[in-house]
């Protein structure tokens, strides 16, 4: 009985270890992991944004600020420019005015980039007014199509019009 007792207290004293390691194990796990999550949320956070952002952002990367009009709508072409060109914008919208103006506000230190994004935007708004409407040449096409004569495929309709 007495070595009955042994075993049992000896099982149970592994099955104890067995748990703890396991747990510790697993609590490293968890340690290592939340600091690592800890250590990507202080990197994002120092991270400064870039291409669009908000007015705030911008004034809070301690630079000067710049704002240009838009007068159009066509603000997804533009963006396509700004980020091509790597150039941090804020674009707001004014309401005071009828119709509302765009304003995109920009770095002073990214001029020369907001600069040669406007040009290469202001070059495809241009090529876009120059190019021909595509539904007055089809227009044309149709007036084209109706002014021919139209041919007499069955025989029937034929001998009506010989007679």
């Amino acid at each position: 009985m007495q070595e009955e007792i042994e075993n049992r207290t000896v099982n149970l004293a592994i099955s104890t270890t067995k748990l703890t390691a396991r747990g510790i194990i697993r609590l490293a796990a968890k340690g290592l992991a939340y600091i690592k999550r800890k250590s990507r949320e202080a990197a994002l956070k120092n991270e400064k944004p870039d291409g669009r952002q908000t007015i705030q952002q911008l004034i809070g990367q301690n630079q000067g600020v710049t704002n240009i009009d838009i007068s159009q709508t066509d603000l997804k072409g533009f963006e396509k420019y700004a980020r091509k060109y790597g150039v941090d914008y804020a674009i707001t919208k004014d309401k005071s005015v009828f119709p509302p103006k765009y304003l995109v506000f920009f770095k002073a230190r990214d001029a020369d980039a907001m600069t040669a994004a406007f040009n290469a935007y202001s070059a495809e708004v241009l090529a876009k007014s120059k190019r021909p409407s595509t539904l007055s040449k089809l227009r044309k096409l149709i007036d084209a199509v109706k002014s021919i004569p139209t041919k007499v495929t069955s025989r029937d309709k034929q001998r009506e019009q010989s007679r």
